[in-house]
């Protein structure tokens, strides 16, 4: 991504992005919200003869009513950081820093919980898909890949044919969020993907560069695009109702994916603690932290949880009565 700045403070968000990727982070993200600030900030200096930053700051802010608390919260941050750079410049002390409005730091969203008969539900009526005849191997296949290996949905849409090995069982994931990753997945998904893959090869090209998932254009399955048909998919499901922003949404197949694995090492039986780094990695999270917000307890897993524990329980009892 290159967005180029074009108000009177271009320079200097120029210069604070160069800053902050000398230090080695990406700001892929924050370049954005810099290049919406930048746009924002020509316009008002247009309207406002006497503007000043601080006050146009707040302006930019307060003009997101309709947006996520948290989302904006997270653009205060890449402004307060922008300040901390304008303060260390030449004549830096003549800047007014804005009195930053106390927003929450920590999403309190919880995911829908997607149970394995809501996942069968959705692949039958991606079947029905119609017009053109692909689009029903097309989610076919990418409800099954998101579910089946948990990764994130812009990865699916960014795969291309050359990352996907079915005889070997691995995806290649490509750079996103700080890392690329090797993906292994079972032999009964490798089938699946091997018959769309036949569907897509009479509909479109099969150079290696190509995306993997495709749409009518034959080049790229647009994320506007996908998400409207996975929501429509909710609805006929009567997962989602008609309006709002209420019930799953693509994202919450990796939830699934998680809270499913979770469950099937609880009734194994296995040792959390020294699985959740291999469902970190393989999720691609930087520590277990990360891979926390997937981890939602359910009446399932809640269950599975108190039976385990009532097993040891009876057998310390077992135990303590022998003794005595």
């Amino acid at each position: 991504m290159t967005v180029h700045f074009n108000s009177l403070l271009a320079g200097e968000l120029r210069g604070f992005l160069q800053f902050k990727r000398s230090l080695g982070y990406r700001y892929a993200r924050a370049e954005f919200t810099l290049g919406e600030f930048d746009r924002f900030l020509l316009k008002y200096a247009g309207q406002h003869r006497d503007w000043r930053l601080d006050q146009a700051m707040l302006a930019w802010l307060a003009s997101k009513a309709r947006r996520k608390t948290i989302s904006v919260s997270a653009d205060t941050t890449v402004l307060r950081q922008l300040c901390a750079y304008l303060r260390r410049r030449p004549r830096g002390s003549r800047f007014r820093e804005p009195l930053w409005p106390k927003l929450p730091t920590g999403s309190t969203f919880v995911p829908y919980f997607l149970s394995k008969r809501d996942i069968h539900r959705l692949l039958e009526l991606s079947s029905q898909l119609k017009r053109p005849r692909f689009r029903a191997a097309l989610y076919r296949a990418l409800l099954l890949l998101l579910y089946c290996t948990g990764i994130r949905f812009g990865e699916a849409l960014r795969l291309r044919l050359r990352d996907v090995d079915g005889r070997s069982g691995i995806l290649f994931v490509e750079e996103f969020k700080g890392r690329a990753r090797w993906v292994p997945f079972h032999r009964s998904l490798a089938l699946e993907l091997d018959s769309y893959l036949k569907a897509r090869r009479a509909f479109a090209s099969v150079q290696p560069e190509e995306r993997f998932f495709v749409g009518v254009n034959k080049r790229t399955l647009p994320v506007s695009t996908a998400s409207h048909t996975i929501q429509e998919l909710f609805r006929k499901a009567g997962l989602k109702p008609d309006r709002g922003r209420i019930g799953p949404r693509p994202y919450d197949l990796r939830h699934a994916f998680a809270v499913h694995r979770l469950s099937q090492w609880y009734q194994q039986g296995v040792n959390l603690h020294s699985r959740l780094p291999w469902l970190s990695a393989y999720m691609g999270h930087v520590d277990i932290l990360g891979t926390e917000t997937y981890l939602k307890a359910t009446p399932q897993l809640l269950g599975l949880v108190g039976n385990r524990f009532r097993g040891r329980y009876l057998k310390l009892q077992e135990r303590g009565s022998s003794e005595l």
